[in-house]
């Protein structure tokens, strides 16, 4: 029988790094403070680390997949500088229903608040979503991980009270994560003494 993992799945923009839009360079990439020692905590917790990101500068045609892959890189280079935590995976979605590149508009199912992402993650990485987490700043994130079965945190950094870039009418926006807190570390914190 195989050993199931145990996975943090991570929001990028206003969880791993601030979200300052568009980021097209190294120098744009600005770690969250707390970021580093909670990844650590995770780290010797043993769980998994994944991001799953949802990439609409991909379906504007402002960034192309080789960029993103390029800044991933980049991310996780930071991050293994400051803390020499790596992450395992990194899922990304460029769809999107209005998508300016003909190739990214669609409706698809890894586009958070969907779960694509996460499934896609779980079968590669043989993870137990029901005993995994995910902790974003946007409810979508959260959306998604109850969608796969995990417990989910939002963190109240980044945008998190912006609006959606896309509405979805079939999504219960009132929807309440199993626990709500300020900074990484909170959630590296509660997830600990779980």
């Amino acid at each position: 029988m195989t050993t199931m993992n145990i996975a943090i799945f991570l929001a990028r923009d206003g969880v791993l790094i601030k979200d300052n839009g568009l980021i097209t360079k190294e120098e744009e990439i600005e770690l969250l403070p707390d970021v580093g020692n909670a990844l650590v905590m995770f780290a010797l917790m043993q769980y998994k680390l994944i991001v799953v990101s949802n990439q609409p500068d991909m379906a504007r045609g402002l960034l192309s997949e080789d960029q993103v892959r390029s800044l991933h890189k980049l991310i996780e280079a930071k991050i293994e500088q400051k803390t020499s935590v790596a992450l395992d995976d990194f899922f990304f979605c460029p769809h999107h229903p209005e998508a300016t590149v003909e190739k990214y508009r669609t409706g698809c199912t890894c586009r958070k608040p969907e779960p694509g992402m996460l499934l896609e993650a779980a079968k590669k990485h043989a993870v137990d979503l029901t005993k995994s987490y995910i902790i974003g700043d946007h409810i979508t994130d959260c959306i998604a991980g109850h969608k796969a079965g995990c417990t989910t945190v939002q963190v109240l950094t980044g945008v998190h009270t912006e609006p959606p870039i896309e509405s979805f009418s079939n999504i219960d926006y009132s929807y309440k994560p199993d626990y709500t807190c300020t900074t990484l570390i909170e959630a590296a914190q509660w997830i600990g003494n779980r």
